[in-house]
């Protein structure tokens, strides 16, 4: 039986974090080393990325490519079962854009 409620629930469960889907955005167009991912989100503490970066590893959300090198480069990347979340994204972001706007036009 189809059960909406649980199927959101499991959805917030990959994506809960403050930092993770933004992380997923970040990724959409391309891998990214640790390092660009910090200044792309410079208020997420370092602990808390690698936690959650760790988390959307474990979910198969993104990918971690160590390429055994010295000094160390390793990289992230939208798996392809990852990359199913784009579309949700996309309509986030529209959403985000309609919802600045709507809080411009109540805020005179």
């Amino acid at each position: 039986m189809d059960n909406p409620t649980q199927d959101v629930e499991a959805a917030l469960r990959v994506l809960s974090g403050k930092w993770k889907v933004l992380i997923v955005w970040h990724l959409h167009d391309d891998a990214r080393r640790y390092g660009a991912l910090r200044k792309l989100i410079p208020d997420v503490t370092e602990k808390v990325l690698i936690r959650q970066l760790r988390e959307l590893e474990a979910d198969g959300i993104i990918v971690r490519t160590d390429y055994q090198t010295v000094p160390p480069h390793v990289e992230y990347s939208l798996s392809d079962y990852g990359r199913t979340l784009l579309d949700i994204l996309d309509a986030l972001c529209k959403w985000g854009k309609l919802h600045i706007q709507h809080e411009r036009e109540t805020a005179t």
